[in-house]
């Protein structure tokens, strides 16, 4: 784990002067080459040419960005950050560290935490321990139900007020419809997101890998496609009931992008998101002796990975997500069937997602709106826009750098990543968040 790119001397300016970039601004529908002056922590106006002669320079840092895209920073609705309870894979320093070297300005934190965060209590510690040793925005989201057991209803309402912008059991479906339906009808009540891990359980069981080819090649049990496929067509149906704001995590399969797209068409309030390594990876890919590409939903077929490529680019899939899931290295060395599910995200997410870009699936202008406006519009966060007047938080990056991807290039504690050794293209230049720069890797 490295830091150094977060050391600078002296006291953080706040106020920059951005020349030389390409502003890619979908909330403004702006996509050009343009100049970029920060004041007080805010974007104060946008200029072409040289700066004017009555600006005092020496209260302004001036970055070049030449050959770089400046961006409204990225937000991330789907992280784990294992603090409280879990902290040896993963704390809110390293896991904001590790987010803001991947261009992420914001994230929301997932309550699988030890004890899950179902309890204003808990939230109130995340909110206070991010304002301590965070860099970046965090925005916890609470748990559905009570210690994530599928039983009785946490405290929804007290958790919204105490700062939570959605509710999940992520990890973990709501089994129970008809507290599933609860949740729904307070959520829609409160105006927040009912985020949904779908999965009928039953089926999947004791898989751990996409069930077909491979798994019986592998002799791993596997997880089918309806597993997802049964818990996105239920949770649909609720929401249809319900009216409120569905948002479906980590959808992997053709089916599930099918069932989404229909429910659009019929008007059901759903959303949904996609993670770099399904849309980038399948399970021909897998090393069966690597458990670094063990992760629920598993890596799934070709045809599949496909779907999800396609339901990016015609919008049904409307965001791209991490699911960030450190883990220890003691844990991912186990075997396949042993060691727990996920893989870390923050550093290789705009790198794997620029490939959408490079094989026309998504423009550079759509991309960017998939992970910062969109986002922020989905969560009803006030950031993913460089409007004047806004708070700047701004993502730099360099979307033709090559580099290979190594331990000491991930700020996370952990380094559960089946991309260690690749090599990747387009790489984070810096990372402002209110102004201030917070990762700055211009050396």
């Amino acid at each position: 784990m490295v830091q150094a790119n977060f050391i600078r001397k002296g006291p953080a300016k706040m106020n920059l002067i951005i020349l030389n970039g390409r502003v890619v601004d979908p909330s403004q529908n702006i996509n050009r080459k343009i100049n970029v002056e920060i004041k007080n922590g805010k974007v104060h106006k946008y200029f072409s040419g040289r700066p004017k002669k009555n600006i005092n320079l020496d209260k302004y840092e001036i970055i070049n960005a030449k050959n770089m895209i400046i961006s409204p920073g990225f937000i991330d609705l789907h992280v784990h950050l294992r603090d409280p309870g879990l902290v040896h894979k993963e704390n809110i320093k390293t896991g904001s560290d590790s987010a803001a070297s991947g261009g992420f300005t914001s994230i929301a934190c997932m309550p699988n935490t030890l004890p899950p965060n179902d309890n204003p209590k808990i939230t109130k510690y995340i909110l206070k321990t991010s304002e301590k040793n965070s860099k970046i925005n965090i925005f916890p989201i609470g748990a559905i139900t009570k210690n994530q057991q599928g039983k009785e209803l946490a405290k929804i309402k007290e958790n919204i007020k105490s700062g939570c912008i959605a509710i999940s059991d992520d990890g973990f479906p709501v089994v129970n419809s008809k507290l599933l339906y609860e949740a729904m009808m307070i959520s829609k009540k409160l105006g927040v997101p009912v985020i949904s891990h779908c999965e009928e359980c039953s089926l999947s069981k004791d898989g751990v890998i996409n069930e077909g080819k491979y798994s019986k090649k592998y002799d791993l049990p596997g997880i089918p496609n309806s597993s997802e496929e049964l818990g996105v067509l239920r949770d649909i149906f609720i929401a249809e009931y319900t009216n409120a704001h569905l948002h479906v995590c980590h959808v992997s399969t053709e089916g599930s992008v099918e069932i989404i797209r229909r429910a659009k068409k019929n008007g059901i309030n759903v959303t949904c998101e996609a993670t770099p390594h399904h849309f980038t990876l399948c399970d021909a890919d897998i090393d069966h002796k690597n458990s670094n590409y063990k992760m629920n939903p598993p890596l799934r077929s070709k045809a599949d990975m496909v779907a999800i490529k396609n339901g990016l680019k015609d919008n049904t899939i409307d965001i791209i997500a991490t699911d960030h899931a450190p883990h220890s290295y003691r844990e991912k060395s186990r075997s396949f069937i042993k060691s727990p599910f996920g893989i870390i995200g923050f550093e290789t997410a705009l790198p794997l997602s620029l490939n959408l870009v490079r094989n026309n699936y998504l423009s550079l202008f759509e991309l960017v709106d998939k992970l910062s406006c969109k986002p922020a519009i989905l969560s009803k966060i006030k950031r993913g826009s460089l409007k004047k007047g806004w708070i700047a938080d701004i993502t730099i990056f360099d979307p033709k750098k090559r580099f290979k991807l190594t331990k000491k290039m991930i700020n996370s504690k952990s380094i559960n990543s089946p991309f260690l050794g690749k090599t990747m293209i387009g790489k984070v230049f810096m990372t402002i968040v209110n102004g201030k720069i917070i990762f700055d890797n211009r050396s």
